[in-house]
């Protein structure tokens, strides 16, 4: 059997990261399917304790709790958790979300050999308060026509939760480390695509996510950070107009959002329009070109 490792990056949420651990502790077939649980303690400034407390005391559970001396991100907090493992199926969640079904390792096993052409799995994410779609988490913008399906191909995946076989980084390298905070799922999802993988939602793995809006950056400055990488995104591996209605409609989405933050929005423009002085495209090809427009990909932003 292909085993499985568990990835968590913490952000400053002991409460939920305990509970997430609690519920991995409940899940069944660990013995046969569980590698590793690796749990990043990205530089949080909140106590630990109890967690640490917890995975000693559960000792038949492979919890690994590593501490960062620096606060890495969501990238490169993610690219130093892979690099610490030795599994071949790679589950990637955050800290405050928690698995709806105890046999989820059995589902995450038999969906990777069911579809060996996928490079990535996406769950199906629900609101942990209510049980109901957390939109913004659907791996495709046609939620309404898509929502119903059991599975479909599709272009891009959740950060929140995810499976990701780990071949994949030897083609496509890792996340990219330029990356903060926001879209570094595009950026690896066309390099995945381009890579020949496809990407596939499965609506029986089920994430229920808390979605905490507590964080260790400003609204403005994540809503900026979201802006300017996935212009970057588009000029990377997209056809050149994508570059520019990207830049255009999330600019228009960050003043809005951010209350009509002046300041932030010239610091924006000044990093949108220095990306192409800054790095070369690495455009996609024509095949994958041709997937997304099969698959109804949304690319002009």
């Amino acid at each position: 059997m292909n085993k499985i490792a568990i990835i968590i990056i913490t952000y400053n949420r002991p409460a939920d990261m305990l509970a997430l651990a609690m519920n991995i502790e409940k899940l069944s077939s660990k013995k046969e399917l569980l590698e590793e649980v690796i749990i990043i303690n990205n530089n949080s400034t909140e106590s630990y304790n109890e967690v640490k407390s917890f995975i000693q005391e559960h000792s038949s559970t492979p919890f690994k709790f590593i501490e960062s001396e620096e606060n890495l991100g969501v990238s490169r907090g993610r690219n130093f958790a892979i690099e610490q493992s030795t599994a071949p199926i790679l589950v990637l969640m955050d800290d405050d979300a928690e698995f709806q079904d105890t046999d989820v390792l059995n589902r995450i096993h038999d969906a990777v050999i069911e579809n060996p052409n996928a490079g990535i799995l996406a769950m199906k994410i629900l609101y942990f308060q209510n049980r109901q779609f957390q939109m913004n988490a659907f791996p495709h913008k046609s939620f309404e026509e898509r929502k119903h399906l059991q599975s479909f191909d599709t272009y891009y995946f959740a950060g929140c939760g995810n499976i990701i076989v780990k071949e994949v980084f030897d083609k496509t390298g890792p996340f990219p480390t330029d990356f903060f905070y926001g879209m570094e799922e595009y950026d690896l999802s066309y390099r995945v695509l381009d890579a020949g993988y496809t990407i596939k939602y499965i609506a029986n793995i089920v994430l229920l996510h808390k979605e905490s809006p507590e964080g260790r950056q400003t609204k403005s400055d994540k809503l900026r950070g979201m802006w300017v990488n996935k212009t970057k995104v588009a000029w990377r591996y997209l056809p050149l107009y994508c570059y520019f209605t990207t830049a255009i409609m999330w600019s228009a989405f960050f003043f809005l959002n951010s209350k009509f933050d002046i300041i932030g929005f010239i610091k924006g423009w000044v990093a949108v329009i220095t990306i192409p002085f800054n790095e070369k495209g690495k455009k996609v090809s024509k095949p994958t070109l041709e997937y997304l427009k099969k698959v109804g990909a949304r690319i002009a932003y």
